[in-house]
């Protein structure tokens, strides 16, 4: 913005520093991990504090299912389908193998259940019947998922199919993993009703009568890791063991991704290490809250004299526990707007620095609409002025 002025300057002090990254590509910073490749990202901010061959494409088994789940719940969420919706199973998706909830052809569940089914249970069934109803086929879900997974930069992934099954050419890496485990946790946190649920069930409806059948989670960390809240496990014979960990402890939330772990309780230990590393070093910082005032911008020609400019998102900042650093936060804001003026419209910029160096910046907002103010209104001003 070309007429930005510093409306007010205000700094603050805190007793950490941030780091970005704790550990070099490949390194294992005295983690000593077994896993081929691994990932330690903070949510708020998606920031890696550690990787060990981060970028490594390799089959991902159930992990897929992250993918999965998080096109499930944006189709939900912009009103393709409602969760109390039936879906039909077809012949296709009733003869996925390997870890599943044995669907007949023909069953009917609701959204719901399947999703359910997906999270807690791993089910490959459920996920390939939930891609059909949502995009009509599993081949047009998978292009939905390679799609997404192009928007989130998610540049070492090729999906092939909806549930994680061994094929060719159906790759991700850690880091990967993470950005979509990350997008899931941050934009549906209801999916934790599902993913922190230890043992459930469903209700089989079908010619033969209805029985009940348990679901057990199949991810231990929810029973074995303190702040648990996720997210997603896998194993096939190439994939080896995989896990994708989520936790959150005292407003800091983690991502901790293994592959190909050699044995499945491996791959617990080896999250929860990298879990620890990070609940024991870092924190987080968080600036204004959304909706703070930052101040009053006057409008020229408008119905009211002035808007008032608020924080349009809470920025946080990753830092390292133990050492010294002074924030300062600058608000930079137009010296007028002309009406009309719509709500939401950009007026300034809220901009973190931490020892001068930028770590984060938000847009300031119109926190409400003004609209051009009426020939009668300005006629009254112009007199208030000459008397």
């Amino acid at each position: 913005m070309k007429k930005r002025i510093l409306a007010a300057v205000t700094a603050f002090f805190c007793f950490l520093a941030p780091f970005s990254v704790c550990a070099e590509e490949g390194s294992d910073s005295g983690l000593q991990l077994q896993s081929k490749s691994a990932v330690l990202m903070e949510q708020a901010t998606g920031t890696v504090i550690y990787e060990k061959n981060s970028h490594e494409a390799m089959p991902l088994a159930s992990v897929t299912k992250v993918m999965t789940l998080l096109l499930i719940y944006e189709a939900q969420a912009d009103g393709k389908f409602a969760w109390t919706d039936s879906v039909q199973i077809s012949d296709h998706a009733a003869s996925m193998g390997g870890s599943q909830v044995f669907l007949e052809p023909g069953e009917t569940q609701t959204a719901a259940d399947l999703t359910k089914c997906i999270a807690i249970a791993s089910a490959n069934d459920a996920a390939v019947a939930m891609a059909e109803f949502v995009a009509g086929s599993e081949e047009g879900f998978v292009e939905k998922m390679n799609e997404r997974a192009k928007e989130l930069g998610m540049e070492d992934s090729v999906f092939v199919n909806a549930c994680g099954l061994d094929a060719d050419g159906h790759v991700s890496s850690a880091y990967d993993i993470a950005l979509m485990s990350r997008e899931l946790m941050k934009n549906f946190p209801e999916i934790k009703e599902y993913t922190t649920t230890w043992m459930d069930t469903i209700t089989h409806k079908t010619r033969k009568g209805e029985t009940e059948f348990g679901l057990t989670n199949t991810n231990k960390l929810i029973k074995w890791y303190e702040g648990a809240t996720g997210l997603k496990t896998g194993s096939t014979g190439k994939a080896l063991y995989c896990l994708s960990g989520t936790a959150e402890r005292n407003g800091l939330s983690l991502i901790g991704v293994v592959m190909a772990a050699p044995d499945f309780r491996i791959r617990f230990q080896e999250v929860m290490k990298l879990l620890d590393h990070g609940f024991a070093n870092y924190t987080v910082e968080k600036g204004y809250p959304i909706g703070q005032d930052m101040g009053l911008i006057p409008v020229e020609k408008g119905m009211k004299e002035g808007v008032n400019a608020v924080v349009k998102d809470e920025i946080s900042v990753l830092m390292g526990k133990g050492s010294n650093g002074e924030w300062e936060t600058k608000t930079e804001l137009l010296p007028s707007v002309k009406a009309p003026i719509a709500q939401g419209t950009k007026v300034g910029e809220m901009i973190y620095t931490l020892d001068g160096k930028e770590v984060g910046r938000t847009d300031l907002v119109a926190l409400e609409a003004v609209d051009k103010a009426s020939i009668h209104m300005m006629l009254e001003r112009m007199m208030k002025l000459w008397c």
